[in-house]
């Protein structure tokens, strides 16, 4: 989780350019600790390379690889311009972002950043208030965590060990804010409860800081969830999980579906689909239920995708990602500046971490997907250019995106 305190941050700012935009930024990184002198150096190489405005009113200037070495801690300072500054290429920062980053937690960094100002209202709030308070709390995302977001789903998980699933749901609560060491410890010691159907539920009543729904499964449909709790709001849904249909949709739904799954946005129709199963398996025996069950879950794709609308030439290619340190801000500009250059929609998405399809031709989004060294990209590509759109990624990825 992001931490920014009163002495990273400075409301209501003056800079006559980004030069001097970025001065104060990698002043501020000096005087709490985070580098040393001559990283501000490395910040205006970087813009001279790729521009670091991320969109929304957001730029993020950090050093380059030649300057890493001089990042003391892992840190930010922020800059409020309530006026805006000249980022280049017509576009205009009101909030900048200097960061400080050892090796890959830069990545990270990144991916907590954008999670966070990728909400347009948040960012306009950011650049207008003059809340000390409200700007931190916004900024660290203690503001608006929502129940269940992708980054508390975790699938995929080459184990069979509850205590396995726990503690990484637990990881991921505390990286997020959700809770804090004390939850961990103690959550990690209880037994979770079964719910049947291969689902089961844990939580402490100890360390926690906000409402959140972690979920960690295993390719057998092993689910685990855990919550964080500080009232009664997550009643509702926690009780989905007493429903058989819920229950045996989340041990196969993907990730993109288990968010709306638990907000009940687009589960009508897939739970129609379970009632008549079960009604099968009711009047020709469990091994009707069972089969009736299987074939479902080999088309579950079709089923989860009903409120979609049906797209014609749609392209796709999967890319490895061979980059180093992943997809930050440079390389994601390269990446975007490649795409935007053809007529066609495209969208990109994480395998390795199961994310949704986003569109390619945002840095922001892209940043957000958390993409490390050996990921694996799905693009889809609708449009007169599909196919040379697509040709295009691949022939920058191999060479490199710009590094």
């Amino acid at each position: 989780m992001l931490h920014v305190s009163a002495q990273n941050v400075r409301l209501n700012a003056l800079a006559g350019d980004k030069q001097q935009a970025i001065h104060l930024v990698a002043e501020g990184l000096v005087t709490n600790g985070n580098v040393a002198a001559g990283y501000e150096a490395g910040m205006l190489a970087r813009e001279t390379q790729t521009s670091t405005f991320l969109g929304n009113g957001i730029a993020i200037p950090h050093g380059t690889l030649d300057t890493r070495h001089l990042v003391q801690s892992t840190g930010v300072q922020v800059l409020q311009l309530p006026n805006g500054v000249e980022w280049g290429e017509g576009n205009t920062a009101y909030v900048v972002i200097g960061i400080a980053a050892k090796s890959d937690e830069h990545l990270n960094l990144l991916r907590q950043l954008t999670a966070i100002l990728g909400d347009e209202q948040i960012a306009e709030t950011l650049a207008k208030t003059q809340d000390l308070d409200q700007f931190i709390a916004l900024l660290s995302g203690k503001s608006q965590l929502p129940t269940l977001s992708q980054d508390l789903i975790s699938l995929n998980i080459q184990s069979d060990s509850l205590l396995t699933l726990s503690a990484i749901n637990a990881a991921v609560l505390q990286e997020n804010g959700y809770v804090n060491q004390t939850f961990v410890s103690d959550v990690i010691g209880n037994i979770p409860l079964s719910l049947g159907n291969n689902l089961y539920l844990i939580d402490s009543a100890k360390g926690n800081q906000a409402n959140g729904i972690a979920v960690a499964r295993n390719p057998q449909g092993k689910t685990l969830i855990t919550v964080a709790a500080t009232d009664d709001s997550l009643q509702p849904q926690l009780a989905k999980l007493t429903k058989i249909a819920f229950r045996q949709q989340l041990s196969i739904a993907p990730a993109d579906k288990i968010v709306p799954l638990f907000q009940g946005k687009t589960a009508v129709q897939a739970v129609t689909k379970y009632d008549s199963i079960l009604n099968v398996g009711s009047a020709n025996g469990s091994e009707g239920a069972s089969k009736s069950f299987k074939g479902f879950a080999s088309n579950s794709e079709q089923h989860f995708a009903n409120t979609a609308p049906e797209v014609t030439s749609e392209l796709e290619a999967f890319f490895t990602i061979k980059n180093e340190h992943g997809l930050h801000a440079r390389p994601s500009a390269v990446l975007v500046n490649e795409v935007t250059k053809y007529n066609a929609t495209i969208q990109v998405q994480n395998l390795d971490r199961e994310s949704p399809l986003v569109s390619a031709k945002s840095v922001m989004k892209i940043v957000a997907l958390g993409v490390q060294k050996g990921h694996r990209l799905r693009f889809v590509a609708t449009g007169e250019q599909a196919q040379q759109a697509l040709d295009g990624i691949g022939a920058v990825i191999a060479n490199g995106l710009g590094e």
